[in-house]
C-alpha cells in the first residue's frame, strides 16, 4: 500500500510556508519602520490555510489555461493586507515597531510549533515503516 505524503502530513507543510511568508512581511515592516510613507502590511493566515485545505480537498480552483489567473498559494498577494494603524505618524508611516516585534516573535513561536507538528508526523511515519 502506497503512502501519500499529502494525506499523511496534512496541512502542516502549508502552515510552515504561510508562517515563513508572514515572517518575511513582518521583517520588511520592521526594516521600514523609519521610512516616511511606508504602509505596514500583514498576511491573512486564516485565508491561506483555508485555501490550502480547499486545494487538498480537491475542491479548490485549478488553472486549466495559460490565460487564467494563478490562484496558487505563492502566486498572488491576495492574503497580503494593509494594516490599520492605532496611532498614525506625522510622516504617514503606519509601522509600530513594538507591535511588529511582538507579532514577529509570536509568528516565530507559531512557526516552531508547526515545525514540531511536522516533525512528529515524520517520526510517526518512520516508526510505522520500521514496525515499532
Amino acid at each position: 500500500m502506497a503512502i501519500s505524503f499529502d494525506n499523511a502530513l496534512g496541512v502542516h507543510p502549508q502552515a510552515l510556508l504561510a508562517r515563513e511568508k508572514r515572517a518575511e512581511v513582518l521583517a520588511n515592516n520592521m526594516a521600514n519602520a523609519d521610512t516616511p510613507g511606508f504602509k505596514a502590511r500583514d498576511v491573512d493566515f486564516r485565508a491561506m490555510m483555508e485555501r490550502a485545505q480547499q486545494d487538498a480537498s480537491g475542491f479548490g480552483m485549478s488553472r486549466t489555461d495559460d490565460g487564467h489567473m494563478d490562484t496558487s498559494m505563492g502566486g498572488a498577494d491576495s492574503e497580503l493586507l494593509y494594516r490599520t494603524p492605532h496611532q498614525p505618524s506625522v510622516d504617514g508611516n503606519t509601522v509600530d515597531a513594538q507591535q511588529e516585534q511582538s507579532r514577529f516573535m509570536r509568528n516565530a513561536m507559531d512557526y516552531q510549533a508547526s515545525f514540531q507538528f511536522l516533525d512528529s508526523k515524520f517520526s510517526g511515519l518512520k516508526k510505522a515503516l520500521t514496525g515499532q
